[in-house]
């Protein structure tokens, strides 16, 4: 039981919502995801934590950076309960608009702009 209200509680964010979404069609960067949510890297680092903590999300490392995507492999719960979201979230105008945002994003150039900006 206490999984389950960890999962509903992860949940409950609609900035966590946004990551599924959007990891959930293609390994995304911190790069897209905070061009696209408007958030900055540290708070996106604390909502990324607890669904990579429950396992929903994995990430592998990618240059000096990691990319984020749903665990296909966390078993059936997982499957079931995105399964059950997907049509409210795929509806939901702000998702609409995420999706179209980091389609038209253009990974390379927007993680080498953030990296002059941080490391030089």
């Amino acid at each position: 039981m206490e999984r389950l209200s960890q999962i509903y509680s992860m949940l409950s964010d609609k900035n966590r919502l946004r990551i599924l979404k959007l990891s959930g069609r293609k390994p995304t960067c911190i790069c897209e995801l905070t061009h696209v949510l408007g958030i900055h890297q540290p708070s996106l680092s604390r909502h990324l934590r607890k669904p990579e903590k429950r396992g929903i999300i994995n990430s592998r490392k990618d240059g000096q950076g990691h990319k984020y995507f749903i665990n296909r492999k966390e078993g059936e719960y997982t499957k079931i309960l995105l399964g059950s979201l997907s049509g409210w979230i795929n509806e939901d105008s702000l998702i609409v608009e995420d999706i179209k945002k980091v389609d038209q994003t253009c990974r390379e150039s927007l993680c080498k702009k953030l990296e002059r900006i941080f490391f030089q």
